[in-house]
């Protein structure tokens, strides 16, 4: 009788984890995912604290991926993403970079938007490794409206 259990035992955690373990369905989307596409046009502005020497750059970019909550994206698993990188304008002590960034995927939720991700990379000069200068994740987005641009300005300090 307990060799029973003891091989029983197993076998019921097993399948408590993976029922556990298999994603519910959405009951929120019945009509199944939705096609979205449309581009986000993102400037950077910054300031600098001093003017880049000649031949540096600074390079930024951008990345947007579906905004999920943290237990979808695992029971997801490879997520759609768009991204863009840009050579910023320097002017003196300000510098300014642009990106657009298109997109065109499948989602199940419509309403949670995307989620912004950028890195800015300052570059001494030819042969250089970039250095990083600011990088920031997950700024929520909202989905622009049907094959449209929404503009983003970020200023950088």
């Amino acid at each position: 009788m307990n060799r029973a259990r003891a091989l029983l035992f197993p076998l019921l955690v097993s399948l408590v984890c993976v029922a556990w373990a298999a994603p519910a369905a959405d009951q929120r989307a019945s009509n199944g995912p939705a096609t979205l596409s449309g581009s986000y046009s993102v400037t950077f502005s910054m300031r600098l604290d001093a003017a880049p020497q000649a031949g540096a750059a600074i390079l930024c970019r951008a990345r947007i991926a579906p905004n999920l909550p943290s237990f979808q994206n695992l029971a997801h698993g490879m997520l759609p993403a768009s991204t863009a990188t840009g050579l910023a304008t320097v002017d003196g002590n300000s510098a300014l970079c642009s990106v657009q960034i298109p997109f065109s995927w499948a989602v199940g939720d419509t309403q949670s938007g995307v989620a912004l991700s950028y890195e800015i990379d300052a570059i001494s000069g030819a042969g250089a490794l970039p250095s990083p200068v600011r990088a920031q994740q997950g700024i929520a987005l909202p989905y622009p409206a049907a094959g449209t641009a929404s503009s983003v300005a970020i200023r950088v300090n």
